[in-house]
C-alpha cells in the first residue's frame, strides 16, 4: 500500500527512478499521484494528434514498460508501491484520455475524474489494489480506474454536457 513509507530515496541519476517517479513529480511532498497526473497532461497533448492505433501501442507500450520500471523502482527502494512512484497515474490519465474530445475542458474532465477513481478505488480496484503485487499490481489498478474515468468521460460526451 502507499502508506508504507522508507528512508531510501531513489535517484533521478538513476533513468528507471526518474520515469518511475514521473520525471521527479512523485518527489513533491503532498499529493505527487495529483502531481504525477499532471504530468499526463503533456504527455497527452503530445500524443493527441496520433492515430487510434498509435495512440493505444504507446499507450500499452507504456502500461508494460510501467510494470517493469515499479517493480524495479518498488524493489530498489525495499517498499511496494512507493507513494512516489507515479508512472502508474500517468499511464492512467493516457488510458483516461483515449476517447476524450479536445479541449481544456475535457482535459480537467479527464483528470478530475481519473484522480477520483485512484483515490476512492471503488470495487473492484480497491480488491485488486489489495490484492496483486509487484510491478503490475501497481499499474493494474491505474489502468482500471483509467478505464472507469474513460466511460465516464465519453457518457457525458454523448450526453452533451459540455
Amino acid at each position: 500500500m502507499r502508506s508504507e513509507q522508507q528512508n531510501n530515496l531513489p535517484s533521478m541519476g538513476n533513468p528507471v527512478h526518474l520515469l518511475a517517479f514521473g520525471f521527479g513529480s512523485g518527489l513533491l511532498p503532498k499529493a505527487p499521484g495529483t502531481f504525477g497526473t499532471l504530468v499526463g497532461i503533456p504527455v497527452y497533448l503530445a500524443m493527441q494528434p496520433l492515430s487510434l492505433v498509435y495512440y493505444l501501442t504507446i499507450t500499452a507500450a507504456a502500461f508494460l514498460l510501467g510494470i517493469w520500471l515499479c517493480e524495479r523502482t518498488s524493489r530498489d527502494l525495499g517498499v511496494h508501491d512507493h507513494g512516489g512512484i507515479v508512472w502508474d497515474e500517468i499511464v492512467g490519465y493516457l488510458v483516461t484520455m483515449t476517447f476524450a474530445p479536445s479541449g481544456w475542458v475535457w482535459l480537467m474532465v479527464g483528470f478530475i475524474l481519473f484522480r477520483f477513481f485512484d483515490i476512492v478505488k471503488p470495487w473492484p480496484i480497491r480488491w485488486i489494489d489489495r490484492r496483486v503485487k509487484g510491478g503490475f499490481g501497481i499499474m493494474v489498478d491505474d489502468l482500471i480506474a483509467g478505464l472507469f474515468a474513460a466511460v465516464c468521460l465519453v457518457l457525458l460526451n454523448q450526453l452533451e454536457w459540455f
